[in-house]
C-alpha cells in the first residue's frame, strides 16, 4: 500500500530530458549541458531519481537521489550521491507545484528550488558559503517529460 504522503510525488515519476543552463562554471556563457533523469518507485514509500549529464563535448556525470519521508517527524527527506563519491542529506518539501531541497552543512549550504508543472520542472541550484545569508545561483536545471 502506497504511503499517502509519498503518493503526492507520483507526478514526478517517469523519464525526463534535462538541461543544465546559466551555470557559473560553464564557458562560454550560454553553454548548456543535456541530460536525462529517470524517476521511479522503489517499493511503496521511496522514489529513486537517477540522473546523467554530458554530451556535446562536456564530461559526463551521474547523480542519484532517494526521496523518502519520516512519517514520525512529518517531513520529506532526500539523500544524494554522485560519481565523485559525494553523499549529502537534504530536507525536502513538495506541495505539488513547488519542490525544494535544502541542506545546511558545515562545508556550505545548498538548495534546489523548482516550480513543477505536469510535463516540465523549472528548477535552479543555489549555494551559500556564509551560512545562508546570501545565495549564488549554481545553475538552472530544466526537466521536460520524455
Amino acid at each position: 500500500m502506497r504511503n499517502t504522503e509519498m503518493a503526492k510525488l507520483d507526478g514526478l515519476v517517469g523519464n525526463w530530458t534535462t538541461t543544465i543552463s546559466d551555470a557559473f562554471f560553464l564557458e562560454p556563457p550560454g553553454t548548456t549541458v543535456p541530460g536525462t533523469a529517470a524517476i521511479e518507485w522503489l517499493g511503496e514509500s521511496l522514489l529513486v531519481v537517477r540522473m546523467e549529464f554530458g554530451g556535446g563535448g562536456h564530461e559526463g556525470s551521474e547523480m542519484s537521489f532517494v526521496l523518502g519521508r519520516s512519517d514520525a517527524n512529518d517531513r520529506f527527506v532526500a539523500l544524494s550521491q554522485d560519481n565523485r563519491g559525494v553523499c549529502r542529506e537534504f530536507a525536502m518539501t513538495f506541495d505539488g507545484g513547488h519542490w525544494t531541497m535544502h541542506r545546511a552543512d558545515p562545508d556550505f549550504h545548498q538548495r534546489f528550488v523548482a516550480d513543477v508543472e505536469k510535463d516540465r520542472i523549472l528548477g535552479r541550484w543555489e549555494a551559500s558559503e556564509d551560512g545562508g545569508t546570501s545565495w549564488r545561483k549554481d545553475f538552472d536545471l530544466t526537466y521536460e517529460r520524455a
